[in-house]
């Protein structure tokens, strides 16, 4: 029963992150925590989250606006780091309810156009880069905020979800030397819920093309702030849920 309800859980989050850029850690990590334990959980989701990932970059790749990779996804990746760094010893509830209202006030500026006008150019870039990512890493979910930040580029859809898809690819090779030389022994013990997991994420990814060539560009801007939004009410409901991958 459980995994075939993980089977869901992952092909939903696969088909979120291939029309927002981000969701497969932010949906997939929680639920199999009630199973094997955050921490655990955490790694384990690391495995499907690259392999989808890698999987919607290649199919995006002439999307991936360089520009806005090399400026913002560099600082994102490098700020990300250093506050997984500190995670562990500044990390708070207090912090994941501030970073949760963060995400809502985000989301909520994106959903109603008050942050249309809100554009990154030059060194804003690399500030808006290495601020979201450091906080997001500190916290323990990136890619929310990640994409709440990249909505400042203004892009079109294509080239957001591709982009967001190679910086969240550049993190997760910094990460995964990490997951492998501590957790697992753990990941290796549910290897199965990992392939189940993985087969979702698949799915969903290849489902969810098809979702966003069917969002209206003019409104894309608006799922991607409901998304952000949403995500932010369930941070703010759940503090213990941070730890999320990006």
């Amino acid at each position: 029963m459980f995994e075939s309800a993980l089977l869901v859980v992952a092909a939903a989050s696969g088909a979120i992150a291939a029309v927002t850029g981000f969701g497969i850690g932010s949906v997939l990590t929680p639920f199999l925590a009630l199973h094997a334990g955050t921490k655990t959980a955490v790694a384990a989701v690391s495995v499907p989250h690259l392999i989808g990932t890698a999987l919607r970059f290649w199919r995006l790749r002439a999307n991936v606006d360089r520009g806005v990779l090399w400026h913002f996804g560099l600082m994102s990746a490098a700020g990300g780091l250093g506050g997984a760094l500190l995670h562990s010893s500044l990390a708070s509830p207090a912090l994941t309810i501030v970073f949760g209202a963060l995400l809502v006030f985000a989301g909520a500026s994106h959903v109603t156009g008050f942050a249309r006008r809100l554009r990154f150019h030059g060194s804003v870039a690399w500030v808006a880069g290495a601020a979201s990512g450091f906080f997001g890493g500190l916290v323990g979910n990136q890619g929310g905020i990640r994409s709440a930040a990249m909505l400042g580029f203004g892009l079109r859809k294509e080239a957001f979800v591709g982009t967001a898809t190679a910086i969240a690819l550049l993190v997760d090779g910094a990460r995964m030397p990490v997951y492998v030389a501590v957790e697992w022994r753990q990941v290796a013990a549910i290897w199965t819920l990992v392939l189940v997991a993985t087969a979702g994420v698949l799915g969903g990814t290849l489902a969810g093309e098809r979702l966003l060539s069917r969002v209206p560009e003019r409104h894309f801007r608006q799922v991607v702030g409901m998304t952000i939004l949403l995500l932010g009410l369930v941070t703010l409901a759940g503090p213990s849920t941070a730890g999320l991958i990006p």
